[in-house]
């Protein structure tokens, strides 16, 4: 079974990726290859040299996945892939010194009736279920553990100066630590992976309900305006994803293995 074949799922996905106000250069790279099963944002790392080309080095390896028999197998393989990228960064800064290229990922691999979700950094990546959001990522940052030890209230996370520094990254050091979550998928299950560009601008509340009364398409789009209506001090990279089931597709050309999505034209530097 290929990935896209989701078990008689429909997956409709669609992504936005921002420069924001501030920045002169997106640094974040978007992945959808929805006939593969996979998305993913990368965000390279703030104020560090080269973090777009570590952020496309990120997407770029995980594109290159062939589909796979089992979810076990095509996780181990994104893994390997994540793994690599990081050697070669950690590589390029013993030629260059002086760069520090890094890259957070939060990717959804998806298969059958199950997804994984696999994330290094602060990347997110939310469920909506039944009406409600949750994150199936934990930051891998300073302010996360701060908050796990009991020493600081997750509302003031956002701004907290802890919260700029990431415990996780790739090309941040030798060895790469992935973290990752295996989860039973429904139908109706809708998932949003985004850069920390986006939930600083736009509060949990405020996403679920966004996700809750748009399609996937409308909602990118919805996020990121209501993103860019604040300072936008950062790159904002969505992706949202709704499952489906494949009985309810629209138009009979669309198959679980060649499923809808949706790419605005790119808007990486606008």
């Amino acid at each position: 079974m290929k990935p896209s074949d989701a078990g008689g799922y429909l997956w409709r996905s669609a992504e936005r990726s921002h420069v924001g106000k501030v920045r002169q250069v997106n640094e974040d790279s978007v992945l959808m290859r929805p006939d593969l099963g996979i998305w993913a944002v990368a965000d390279g790392l703030g104020g560090h040299q080269c973090g777009d080309k570590a952020s496309r080095m990120v997407v770029d390896a995980l594109a290159e996945i062939a589909p796979g028999a089992d979810l076990e197998g095509l996780l181990m393989t994104a893994r390997d892939k994540l793994i690599a990228v990081n050697d070669g960064l950690i590589q390029g800064i013993a030629d260059l010194p002086g760069s520090t290229p890094g890259s957070t990922v939060a990717s959804l691999i998806a298969l059958g009736t199950t997804a994984a979700v696999l994330w290094a950094g602060d990347s997110r990546v939310y469920l909506l279920r039944d009406g409600r959001l949750r994150r199936l990522s934990k930051d891998h940052s300073q302010a996360e553990e701060l908050v796990q030890r009991g020493l600081l209230d997750r509302q003031d996370v956002v701004g907290h100066p802890a919260s700029s520094v990431l415990t996780r990254a790739v090309g941040a050091a030798g060895a790469l630590e992935l973290e990752d979550v295996v989860i039973d998928v429904f139908p109706d299950d809708y998932f949003l992976l985004c850069s920390d560009g986006l939930y600083n601008e736009v509060s949990e509340p405020r996403i679920e309900q966004l996700l809750a009364e748009h399609d996937c398409e409308s909602a990118a789009e919805a996020l990121l305006q209501l993103a860019l209506s604040g300072e936008a001090r950062d790159n904002i990279s969505v992706v949202a994803i709704q499952v489906e089931p494949e009985q309810d597709r629209a138009d009979c050309s669309e198959t679980a293995l060649n499923p809808v999505f949706f790419r605005r034209p790119d808007t990486r530097e606008s």
